[in-house]
């Protein structure tokens, strides 16, 4: 086989063996790293039509992969005016009157990424964006994904003059004469007023996706594991990758809502393996509560407001019962569980699945060559006998650290943690805790809901401090990674979820050249500027999907 990429004058850093190689060059053939070895013996491997790129001492990671994101879902809701610098009300007003200056008559404005931090005190309700959305169609997603404001000419364009009743914890906010506020909570109640306003084509929604992929190679990322697969998102990840657009591999989880019956649980498990060269499906995504800050998680001690009392499904045992059926059928799942009840649960879920049948792979799913490997997504506040249990029942610990950074606040004044009070607060991404008992720990970014570029991942779990001001203090800094888990965390550890250890997260022969090559060292860089090191090469498949300019 040809030799396809030489790659010299390295430093290959090996997260699995805890540090650098010897080596200073490798090789790839055929997508995979072939050889290892110093400049002029892998030089001699390159023929005329091979790519040779001299790294002056650049240092080659293993691709790193953010373990938890909505590409398609995220390209999506990111389209529209950014609210995430906005700090106060004063700032969002002023936000959103620029946009509307600029807005044709009747046109719909969307925003994202609004912290209701900004509301200070206040209630979170559209009557504190008056009179700026006067008149004006408007949907506003707050930064966590689970909620939106509606201005009330959205709400009266989509018919919603009152409260529903949903399937699941959903909820169209409502002030004590009936009226709604313009809060709506999980998804069943933003989509009645997000199917009034007009949407994109599907030209539109490719070119949007494959831009915000794109931009994703260039931050370094090889791979993401995608936690949704709703509308035609498979069909545009095929799409791309036919037509060698797909820069990043893609490990797909459709979501499993609350009532699915057994024709559903069917074809789901159908799902699993079907893909192309550079995605596939492979596990299912459920959710077994909201988010503190709008009062949807499942605690087991009502927050300060009297909520986050209850399950998203509204019979946790059917939650249970899934998870056994999914199990058996050799199905991974990956639960969004934050509160300490609901990450209890979804244990407990695990354990009784795991000791009650062998795995059995379903007629026609391909059959699996690791074990069944369940994961709890988030986790944002457990107590200590939970964190064991992550190591004792083999469940992957999926961690967005930046959440943690950028929403809360050390001193305890912002929302999330005035909602738990200092206890559960102080219980904050227990990173280190969950590692030190013995868990699996994977680092995420969950986009749309914070910025996507892994090295402000990894910076954040060392520093956990505010990504805009870094120079307040950090929030639980006893719950901080070392630099050389951070890098594991988004590399082997991510391989070892997906099942994939033997493929990826090493530089080692007959691993993928999934690569992601950096301008400093990452394990010696202060994790305050971790964020800001440049990213001067990513290989995919062993062909580069992003190279800087010096290396051209």
């Amino acid at each position: 086989m040809r030799t396809s990429l030489v790659l010299l004058s390295a430093r290959l850093l090996d997260p699995a063996s805890g540090g650098f190689l010897p080596q200073t060059a490798l090789a790839v053939v055929d997508s995979r790293i072939a050889a290892l070895g110093d400049d002029r013996t892998i030089r001699e491997l390159a023929d005329a039509a091979t790519t040779v790129i001299d790294l002056k001492g650049a240092v080659v990671t293993p691709g790193l992969v953010d373990g938890h994101l909505h590409p398609v879902t995220g390209a999506e809701l990111t389209h529209g005016l950014d609210l995430s610098g906005c700090t106060d009300l004063p700032s969002v007003r002023a936000a959103l009157a620029a946009e509307v200056e600029g807005l044709a008559p009747g046109t719909w404005l969307h925003a994202w990424g609004l912290d209701p931090n900004v509301f200070g005190d206040r209630p979170v309700e559209s009557a504190a964006l008056s009179p700026v959305l006067d008149g004006v169609p408007a949907l506003l997603q707050l930064f966590d994904a689970h909620s939106m404001l509606a201005s009330p000419r959205a709400l009266e364009l989509a018919g919603v003059d009152g409260p529903r009743t949903f399937a699941q914890a959903a909820e169209i906010v409502c002030d004590a004469d009936g009226r709604p506020t313009g809060l709506l909570l999980e998804d069943a109640a933003c989509e009645l007023v997000e199917r009034a306003a007009p949407q994109p084509t599907r030209a539109e929604r490719r070119e949007r996706l494959a831009a915000a992929l794109r931009t994703m190679a260039a931050s370094g990322l090889t791979g993401g594991h995608a936690m949704d697969a709703g509308g035609d998102s498979l069909a545009l990840y095929a799409e791309l990758d036919e037509a060698g657009e797909l820069p990043l591999r893609l490990r797909v989880a459709p979501w499993c809502q609350p009532g699915v019956d057994q024709d559903g649980l069917r074809a789901l498990i159908e799902l699993q393996g079907r893909g192309g060269r550079l995605w596939r499906v492979d596990g299912v995504k459920l959710f077994m509560d909201g988010t503190i800050d709008n009062g949807t998680a499942w605690l087991e001690r009502p927050d300060c407001h009297g909520e986050s009392t209850h399950a998203f499904w509204p019979d946790p045992a059917h939650y249970t019962h899934v998870i056994g059926q999914l199990h058996r059928a050799g199905v991974p799942t990956a639960t969004h569980a934050i509160g300490d009840a609901a990450v209890r649960h979804a244990l407990d879920s695990v354990a009784k699945a795991t000791a009650a049948d062998p795995t059995v792979p379903a007629p026609g799913t391909p059959a699996r060559t690791t074990p069944v490997r369940h994961r709890i997504e988030h986790i944002e506040t457990v107590p200590d006998e939970v964190v064991r249990r992550f190591a004792e029942l083999g469940v992957i610990a999926s961690m967005q650290p930046t959440h943690c950074c950028d929403f809360t606040r050390a001193d305890h004044t912002d929302n999330w943690s005035r909602r738990l009070g200092e206890e559960r607060a102080d219980r904050a991404w227990r990173c280190r805790d969950l590692w030190d008992a013995g868990a699996t720990v994977v680092l995420g970014s969950d986009w749309p809901i914070a910025p996507y570029p892994p090295l402000g991942v990894m910076a954040g779990a060392r520093h956990r401090r505010p990504t805009r001001d870094l120079g307040q203090p950090p929030h639980n800094p006893g719950q901080a990674l070392s630099a050389l888990e951070a890098l594991r965390a988004m590399t082997v550890n991510a391989a070892f979820a997906a099942g994939e250890e033997q493929l990826a997260g090493r530089i080692a022969v007959g691993h993928r050249a999934d690569l992601t090559v950096l301008a400093a060292d990452p394990l010696t860089t202060p994790a305050i500027e971790l964020a800001a090191v440049p990213v001067l090469l990513t290989v995919l498949d062993g062909r580069p999907t992003h190279r800087a300019e010096q290396l051209s």
